[in-house]
């Protein structure tokens, strides 16, 4: 589809409302980057970056919802939770300018031109503004993320491992994540991942995630959990895994201890009351358990911001 032709609306954006920040940016090889952003806040967030017009642009909305705005704009397009958005155009640059609702993840692949093509070159007929005819046309197209598309994204926005082997990790994820968008037969993605037969596992496990995240005080046990969503035990551990990159307690352990560190840096509530509110019953627990976490006690990182 034309850029030109795309449905446009006007901005009428509160900036006021709308914070700047940067993507977390990994180089996973030469003209090659992945860029990943979660907006936990509360607030819209605003993220920019400059690009070359050699570059494809690969943007998928992985939880909420985005707005890509273009010629300071002009043009507004929204991309919608679970669903992503290709750019090239070798007559101009298309900067980054990307609005993120509050609660919603973005991962994004830049990839120049030269280094694609050589990726995939036996398949310049297959992917279209690969041909010959098309190489100074400008190309826009949108799309929803396959189940094992959404594994691969996740588990580059919740990277959990050493720190060490990021660059590698990356690296291969961001290849996988290329050809999984470009692949003809979506029966070969869920292979790579046996337990996701269709897309009503993946909605299983992200409600899993909703529940012990609404019941964080009083979470439920792992096989409460199973049969509140219907899906074996053995499934949802490994479905968890695999889309958030961490058990199911890891993850709700570290989602506690952010909002507990929020509420602390409100002011509006004491020590005592913060760990109870993220389910707690002793003070000392809590204090133990956010040392564990942030490597310091409450007190100590209350100090710390004053």
């Amino acid at each position: 589809m034309n850029l030109d032709k795309m449905n446009t609306e006007n901005n009428d954006l509160d900036k006021k409302n709308v914070a700047e920040r940067y993507f977390e940016e990994t180089i996973v090889d030469e003209d090659f980057f992945v860029l990943t952003f979660k907006n936990e806040a509360n607030t819209t967030q605003n993220l920019r970056r400059d690009i070359q017009n050699d570059f494809i642009q690969f943007h998928f909305c992985v939880k909420g919802m985005s707005k890509f705005i273009f010629n300071e704009g002009t043009y507004v397009l929204n991309i919608l939770e679970e669903n992503s958005l290709l750019l090239y155009n070798p007559q101009r640059s298309l900067p980054i300018n990307i609005e993120i609702d509050p609660n919603s993840w973005i991962v994004s692949v830049l990839i120049s031109i030269k280094k694609f093509h050589a990726l995939f070159s036996q398949e310049a007929d297959y992917i279209s503004f690969l041909n010959e005819e098309n190489k100074e046309k400008k190309y826009y197209k949108d799309g929803e993320i396959s189940p094992s598309m959404a594994i691969v994204l996740n588990q580059l926005i919740n990277y959990n491992l050493n720190q060490s082997i990021k660059h590698l990790y990356f690296k291969g994820k961001g290849y996988e994540i290329l050809s999984l968008y470009f692949s003809r037969n979506e029966d070969a993605n869920v292979e790579q991942c046996p337990f996701l037969i269709d897309e009503t596992n993946v909605i299983k496990i992200r409600k899993a995630k909703d529940i012990i995240i609404s019941k964080m005080a009083e979470p439920p046990s792992l096989q409460e959990l199973s049969d509140e969503i219907g899906l074996s035990l053995k499934k949802l551990k490994e479905g968890f895994k695999q889309i958030y990159g961490d058990t199911v307690f890891s993850f709700l352990f570290d989602y506690k201890m952010e909002v507990a560190r929020k509420m602390l840096e409100s002011g509006e509530n004491n020590v005592n009351e913060v760990g109870l509110k993220v389910g707690y019953s002793t003070s000392s627990h809590f204090i133990s358990a956010f040392k564990k976490k942030y490597g310091t006690t409450p007190k100590k990182y209350l100090m710390s911001l004053n």
